[in-house]
């Protein structure tokens, strides 16, 4: 049985070599999880899973299967799994924690969507993009995307798999699939797959979102050599609907929610069928990404003797790092049957008829190849590095506007990077800085400097940081006019420049964190209407203010809150809530059961009134404006049960509570975070998170 369920995950971690558009169709997807799930549940009546993840937690096992002296290392019958991030050295634990459901799910607490899981979010904690370079500017989606520098590289002592899979209201569905084992002791590799899908309460508004990734990590046996390989792709489709007239909400008529007209896209019955992702209008994003990164070490060998063999060392004084990439990015809006008078009214376009399709697209190829050199003053702390690099790009751009190609580029990038990173042994200063130069091609001149030092200050205080940041970019290539989104004349914009100064305090004995941000902007561009863009000159003020503190309210009773404040200095195009807070009340415990752990209670979140941007479904953008104020009725609320029972994690939650009409005792007096795009009634999703071990 062993046997045969390594066979199916090698022929998982090789999977690459397969036409993933292919094999992510819906229908082999649908066969590959039963087959995994299939796989996995006949190993886990064979074995005591539970019992050896236990060493997932630092609680050693028993009973394992026989082996040869030769091959035993101590471990035989636990897991020890951790995982470290690409430009990372530091290997990390899992979060165990049962109280945040945003770390499972891909929406945290602070992110609103336009009213269905999958769809366009924006952050309600002002966050600019601080990164110079190419930025094709649609981020609109950004919250479903696998990238390469988020991927786990693990090293694990027994092939460990986690299955999740959540199901909401009206047919949301999520499924993540987890594989990862060392195929040898010094080769790592593993599969990610999720499926986000959903209907939606509101005409639409269908979201159907796919992700995979493969991951390999080798080290050589001397350990001067390492291989990295990432494979990311993500395909998201997300319905566009241009919001609804709220004051339908009010009319007994639209009580069931989904017999609203939308201002974008024709009338149609939403779909229920896990297997259907016909989106007639909408956002289609594809994008993809292949990185090697290969690692050559100079230094000393070492070794420990103990009774029974040699441990050999190694410690690295230079090193050699080559990393290469291939990056697509495909984003285009498609409407089958467009309104010429919604498009008239709104972004200015003629169709010449009454209706007709409307298509626009942006596609980016970029190939990039980096060559970087290390420096280790300590030999023994791997932590403490200097490193120097420059990269090359290679950039081909199209454009497509309706039935005809827009734009054509072929160009170049060069830029020049450096880094220092020191994590002292006695966590005094903790240095990390960091910065890009690109000298020469199309972000000619765009650059950024960042410092960060952290202090532990003393046991019970806990730490201290403060850094700095300063980026000056190119805007965005949506606000060019040779992208397939700009529908205006053309107009030139300066360059972007952010100045971020930032301090945080974590009191681990109070439970409590605090920090900081000032951000001075300059040159802003921003979308002043659904679709004319425009720059800020002059420079305005953002301060940032966040605290979260957890306090006990009795024996195994909590009360955890989270609050931002936020407020503007000078006349900038941007709006933020002034007030911002989460709270969660609750008892966290286990009612007396050994192996039960729960969190149960209530979550509400609040925003006070402020001027939110609006959303442009056809640019994919949120954009300024000054003229309606977006209050919330009631705060979001909710309740959760959270539990864990040894591998098995469930959570059970019923959202959007504050729906609740007494008068009628339905669920319809919904919230409207963003104009004219309003959040569901009463949501309830169950969710299970299962961990195997072979």
């Amino acid at each position: 049985m062993k046997r045969r369920f390594n066979s199916i995950i090698i022929l998982i971690t090789n999977f690459p070599a397969v036409n993933p558009a292919i094999i992510l169709t819906k229908r082999y997807l649908f066969i590959a999880t039963i087959l995994l799930l299939t796989g996995i549940m006949n190993n886990a009546t064979a074995q005591d899973p539970f019992r050896r993840l236990q060493g997932m937690r630092g609680i050693g096992g028993g009973g394992g299967t026989a082996d040869s002296l030769a091959h035993r290392t101590g471990l035989e019958d636990s897991i020890t799994i951790r995982y470290r991030y690409l430009d990372s050295s530091r290997l990390r634990s899992f979060d165990s924690s049962l109280t945040d459901f945003g770390g499972r799910f891909p929406q945290p607490w602070n992110y609103i969507n336009l009213g269905n899981l999958g769809t366009a979010a924006r952050n309600l904690i002002y966050s600019p993009i601080m990164k110079p370079g190419l930025d094709p500017g649609f981020h609109n989606l950004d919250l479903y995307l696998w990238n390469v520098e988020e991927t786990k590289f693990y090293t694990t002592t027994r092939p460990f798999s986690e299955v999740a899979y959540v199901l909401g209201s009206r047919a949301e569905q999520y499924i993540n699939l987890t594989h990862t084992q060392n195929l040898r002791p010094n080769w790592n590799a593993g599969f990610q797959y999720r499926l986000i899908n959903s209907p939606g309460t509101f005409q639409n508004q269908s979201t159907n979102h796919n992700n995979y990734r493969f991951h390999s990590w080798y080290q050589s046996k001397n350990k001067r050599y390492q291989n990295f390989v990432v494979v990311v792709g993500n395909k998201l489709q997300a319905g566009e609907n241009g919001g609804i007239n709220t004051k339908m909400l009010d009319t007994a008529t639209y009580n069931e929610r989904s017999s609203i007209p939308t201002f974008l896209g024709v009338d149609q019955p939403g779909s229920r069928n896990f297997f259907t992702s016909s989106i007639q209008t909408g956002s289609f994003y594809t994008t993809g990404a292949y990185m090697m990164r290969q690692q050559y070490d100079l230094g000393q060998k070492d070794s420990i003797v103990t009774d029974s063999n040699v441990i050999q060392l190694f410690y690295p004084r230079l090193r050699l790092e080559h990393s290469i990439s291939y990056n697509t990015y495909k984003y285009r809006f498609r409407d089958a049957d467009g309104d010429s008078a919604y498009y008239k009214s709104n972004y200015d376009i003629n169709f010449g008829g009454s209706r007709g399709p409307f298509f626009a697209q942006d596609f980016w190829k970029v190939l990039s190849n980096d060559f970087s050199l290390y420096q280790f003053p300590d030999a023994k702390n791997p932590q403490q590095f200097i490193k120097v690099g420059a990269t090359y790009q290679n950039l081909e751009f199209s454009s497509q506007y309706r039935d005809f190609q827009k734009a054509r580029i072929k160009d170049n990038n060069i830029f020049l990077h450096g880094e220092y990173r020191n994590k002292t042994r006695n966590q005094k200063w903790d240095i990390e800085a960091f910065g890009n130069l690109y000298v020469n091609g199309m972000n000619s001149g765009d650059y950024t400097a960042y410092l960060s030092l952290q202090r532990l200050l003393s046991k019970k205080i806990g730490y201290l940081q403060v850094g700095f940041q300063n980026t000056n970019r190119t805007p965005s290539f949506v606000f060019d006019p040779y992208s397939g989104f700009w529908f205006d004349p053309a107009q030139t914009l300066s360059k972007e420049n952010i100045t971020n100064i930032f301090a945080a305090v974590d009191v681990p004995s109070l439970k409590m964190k605090l920090s900081g941000n000032y951000y001075l902007i300059s040159n802003l561009a921003y979308f002043r209407s659904l679709h004319v863009a425009d720059q800020e000159s002059n420079p305005f003020n953002i301060l940032q203010v966040t605290a979260q503190k957890q306090f006990s309210l009795g024996k195994r009773w909590n009360w955890r809150t989270w609050a931002v404040f936020q407020q503007r200095a000078g006349d900038g195009p941007v709006n933020m809530p002034l007030f911002t807070t989460r709270n969660q009340i609750g008892y966290d415990g286990n009612l007396g059961f050994k192996n039960l752990e729960m969190s149960v209670g209530l979550e509400v979140r609040y925003f006070t009134p402020y001027y939110a941007d609006q959303y442009s479904p056809i640019k994919g953008q949120y954009t300024f404006q000054d003229s309606a104020k977006v209050k919330l009725e009631m705060p979001d609320i909710g309740a959760y049960l959270h539990f864990r029972i040894k591998t098995f994690t469930a959570y059970v939650r019923v959202e959007n509570l504050n729906a609740l009409d007494p008068s009628t005792g339905s669920f319809t007096n919904n919230n409207v975070p963003t104009l004219n795009y309003p959040y569901p009634g009463m949501q309830f999703r169950v969710g299970i998170f299962w961990a195997f071990v072979n």
